[in-house]
């Protein structure tokens, strides 16, 4: 017997919680404005080609999406595990100094012109060439125009909080 849809839906989020994720905080900037939105979904896609590819998705009431669609590009900003009040601006779970979410951190741009930390664990500048809502969601892919690698251990988000990576002993 095939579960309702709602009780399908609980169980999803209750497994997924269970899935441990890298926390980043994606940004665009141009023509269509200067947004950014914290997202756990975020991986990639392929090395090979042209250019590597990554995949984002952002829930398609959200500003930054239809910033992604009009800009044409997007950062990916990976988060150290001491920047978990950076996700919480850009998540809007806390209110933004100054009302700008891009007043909790320094920011620089990247090739694409969207904006980066000034010190994320890595950064991905991306070139949008792919861009579909998939149910509440935009499922964005980008060519990889540029990596700025920086240093420490990644924020994970996972049981809906904040992890810290423990290193393995074994």
């Amino acid at each position: 017997m095939t579960k309702p849809a709602n009780a399908l839906r609980e169980d999803f989020l209750a497994g997924m919680s269970r899935a441990a994720a890298t926390v980043s905080v994606v940004t665009t900037d141009g023509p269509a404005g200067r947004y950014g939105v914290t997202v756990s979904a975020m991986t990639s896609v392929s090395a090979e080609g042209t250019a590597p590819t990554m995949l984002v998705c952002v829930h398609h009431q959200s500003e930054t999406a239809a910033a992604i669609l009009g800009n044409g590009c997007f950062c990916i900003n990976v988060l150290r595990e001491d920047q978990a009040a950076i996700s919480d601006v850009f998540a809007r779970r806390v209110p933004a100094p100054g009302g700008d979410k891009f007043n909790v951190a320094p920011f620089v741009a990247m090739q694409s012109g969207a904006p980066r930390l000034a010190d994320p664990l890595v950064a991905f500048d991306c070139r949008l060439v792919s861009g579909e809502r998939v149910g509440t969601h935009h499922l964005f892919i980008g060519e990889v125009a540029g990596v700025h690698i920086g240093e420490g251990r990644p924020l994970l988000y996972g049981n809906r909080a904040y992890l810290k990576p423990e290193p393995h002993e074994g």
